[in-house]
C-alpha cells in the first residue's frame, strides 16, 4: 500500500459509481493495490426510494482494518443521507475500498463521485 505523491499530477479522471445496496456488505470503490494511483472521494450519499426507514452502514477498508463514515445510520423513507460532501473529501491509497450495505436489500442505492488521481 502507498500513497502516490500528488504533487506531479499527470491526470485527475473524475468518476460516479451507481450501486443497488444488499444487506450484505460489498465494495462500492477500490482503488488496487498496484494502481499508482490514489482516489479522491468527493461525495457518497444513500437514497432511500421506498416508504419505509432503513439503516445504511458505510465503511473504509484498509487491510484487514475498516473505519466506519456511517453507523447504522437512518435513512427515512423517501429521502436522501449524504453520508460525505465535497467539504470533507476523502483520499484512498493504494489497496482501499469502500463498502456499503442496508438494512433492507431492495430499498437503497448509493451514489459516489470521486476522482483518480495519478
Amino acid at each position: 500500500m502507498a500513497a502516490p505523491n500528488i504533487v506531479n499530477v499527470t491526470t485527475i479522471f473524475g468518476k460516479s459509481q451507481y450501486q443497488q445496496l444488499t444487506t450484505s456488505m460489498a465494495n462500492v470503490i477500490t482503488n488496487g493495490a498496484t494502481s499508482g494511483n490514489v482516489l479522491k472521494v468527493n461525495d457518497v450519499m444513500i437514497a432511500n426510494y421506498t416508504t419505509s426507514s432503513i439503516q445504511s452502514n458505510v465503511v473504509v477498508g484498509r487491510g484487514s482494518s475498516v473505519f466506519y463514515l456511517a453507523g447504522n445510520m437512518a435513512v427515512p423513507a423517501n429521502s436522501t443521507l449524504v453520508v460525505m460532501a465535497k467539504d470533507v473529501a476523502l483520499y484512498m491509497e493504494e489497496g482501499d475500498y469502500l463498502q456499503a450495505n442496508a438494512s433492507s436489500a431492495t430499498a437503497a442505492q448509493i451514489t459516489c463521485s470521486y476522482e483518480v488521481i495519478s
